[in-house]
C-alpha cells in the first residue's frame, strides 16, 4: 500500500487536527464492540463511563499514551493508542479501520508504526487484548509475531497475547 500515511500524535503538548475525526474512529470502534458483545447502544450516550469519556475528550483520557491515527487519500482510516511504558511494558489498544478502508493495509501500518516507535522508547514488550470473535485481527496480530498468553483480564472470551520487542 503505497496511498496512507500514519501520523504519530503525542498528547500532551499537542492539539492534534484531527481530534473530531479520531472521536469519530473511537465512538465507532466502541459502538461495534458493544454490539459485538450482545450489548449494542443506540449512539454514544449509551456507553459505559469510561468509553464515553475516550470519545468527548481524547487528549485527556489518552495524556499519557501514544496515539496514532491513519490517512488514507487524505482522510481518517484507523486509529491505535499505545500506553506510556510502564516496567517495559506497553499494550496496544483500540485498533480500527474505518470500514471503507479496510484491505488496504491501515491496521498493519499503524501496528508497525506502533511497535517501532514503542520500541525506540525502550518498551520490550507489547502486549494487547482482543475479543476471541475478532479472527481477522488475531491473524494479524500472529503475522506480526504476537502469541497467546496468560490473560491478565478476567471478561471471558478475551484473548491476551504479546510480543517481545
Amino acid at each position: 500500500m503505497t496511498d496512507h500515511e500514519v501520523a504519530i500524535v503525542r498528547w500532551p503538548g499537542q492539539t492534534p487536527p484531527i481530534e473530531d475525526d479520531l472521536a469519530a474512529l473511537l465512538a465507532a470502534y466502541h459502538l461495534r464492540t458493544e454490539a459485538e458483545k450482545g450489548e449494542p447502544v443506540a449512539d454514544v450516550n449509551g456507553l459505559p463511563d469510561r468509553y464515553r469519556a475516550e470519545i468527548t475528550d481524547p487528549r485527556t483520557a489518552f495524556a499519557d499514551d501514544v496515539v496514532l491515527v491513519a490517512f488514507l487519500e487524505n482522510a481518517t482510516a484507523g486509529c491505535l493508542v499505545v500506553t506510556s511504558p510502564t516496567h517495559g511494558q506497553s499494550e496496544i489498544k483500540r485498533l480500527w479501520t474505518a470500514p471503507e478502508s479496510r484491505g488496504r493495509g491501515v491496521a498493519s501500518a499503524l501496528l508497525g508504526t506502533a511497535l517501532s516507535d514503542a520500541a525506540k522508547h525502550g518498551v520490550h514488550t507489547a502486549r494487547l487484548s482482543v475479543w476471541e470473535w475478532r479472527t481477522g485481527a488475531i491473524a494479524l496480530y500472529e503475522r506480526l509475531g504476537f502469541t497467546v498468553t496468560q490473560s491478565w483480564d478476567e471478561r471471558k472470551q478475551l484473548v491476551c497475547m504479546q510480543r517481545t520487542l
